[in-house]
């Protein structure tokens, strides 16, 4: 009576075409980043506006998380290693925390000014016309920027794109309040700037919180699907006895990772054995999508 092996699915070679439709869209953005820090600081330098300079700040540090993307999804499109048998993927989500990283720089230093002009009094920013056309231009060129991205993310299945698209909606608000802060710095308000300046910091902070939330999951190998859901799919193939063991993971671009126990007869030869295993492993994928899964073949 034999207790055959169970067998083991190696993680495939990443998608060359989405690494280079990932850094494709970075360099865009990378661009459209550059576009809105130039017009920020020109206003920021012109009116000294604590609230407009926090934004151009942000604009610059999202330049820099761009480079960083770039860098870790280079790495990340390598072909599994031995020293990595599952890919390179999470050196993506690396990347992302170092969004968080530049966020959270921003979010202190922001901050710290702000209240500190609450304090000590803020001398009134004095904004033209023309600097109102330029931040409007600016957060035109942040729609452009999500919009872009968010549709790139969604069709690369990159969650580095998507969490920088959700840095940059925040900087919708962040230059929509750098805007309220000069029309109600003209209107006399003093501590308008200073207290918007509070406001954005916040959105920054909230910003940051969004990204771990969906990035540490990836990176601790959290649950990707119940256990139960595995069960049941695994159940449905006659023949199988029962599911001893059911875990997985998910990577930054939703390539799920199981591994199950099954139990079957134990005259089943080595042949049906490995006829079971691949069973499983189409069965996972047909429900559950792309997936990579490890078998383990015991007698009931």
């Amino acid at each position: 009576m034999l207790t055959p092996p169970g067998t083991i699915a190696i993680a495939a070679a990443p998608d060359p075409m989405r690494s280079t439709g990932v850094r494709r869209a970075l360099m865009v953005v990378l661009l459209l980043n550059a576009i809105s820090v130039a017009l920020k600081v020109s206003v920021g330098a012109r009116t000294g506006s604590l609230t407009v300079l926090g934004a151009a700040l942000e604009s610059v540090l999202d330049m820099l998380s761009n480079g960083v993307a770039i860098l870790a999804v280079s790495i990340a499109s390598r072909a599994p290693d031995d020293d990595h048998p599952y890919g390179h993927e999470k050196f993506e989500t690396l990347g992302t925390l170092g969004i968080v990283c530049f966020l959270s720089i921003t979010c202190f230093e922001l901050l710290r000014q702000s209240v500190g002009e609450l304090k000590g009094g803020h001398t009134v920013p004095r904004a033209a016309t023309a600097d109102g056309v330029l931040l409007i231009a600016s957060l035109v060129v942040n729609f452009c920027v999500v919009f872009y991205e968010r549709h790139r993310g969604r069709a690369l299945s990159s969650t580095l794109l998507l969490a920088d698209a959700a840095h940059t909606a925040s900087d919708i608000l962040v230059t929509a309040l750098a805007i309220g802060s000069l029309v109600l710095s003209r209107l006399g308000y003093l501590y308008a700037d200073a207290a918007l300046g509070v406001l954005v910091a916040l959105i920054i902070a909230w910003s940051g919180y969004q990204i771990l939330r969906h990035s540490i999951p990836i990176l601790v190998d959290a649950r990707a699907v119940k256990a139960d859901r595995l069960v049941e799919i695994v159940r449905t193939i006659p023949g199988v006895k029962g599911v001893r063991a059911a875990r997985s993971r998910r990577t930054a671009s939703g390539h799920l990772f199981a591994e199950v126990t099954i139990l079957v007869d134990g005259s089943t030869s080595v042949t049906d054995a490995h006829d079971f295993t691949d069973e499983v492993e189409r069965a996972i994928a047909r429900e559950l999508g792309t997936a990579e899964a490890i078998v383990h073949v015991e007698p009931a």
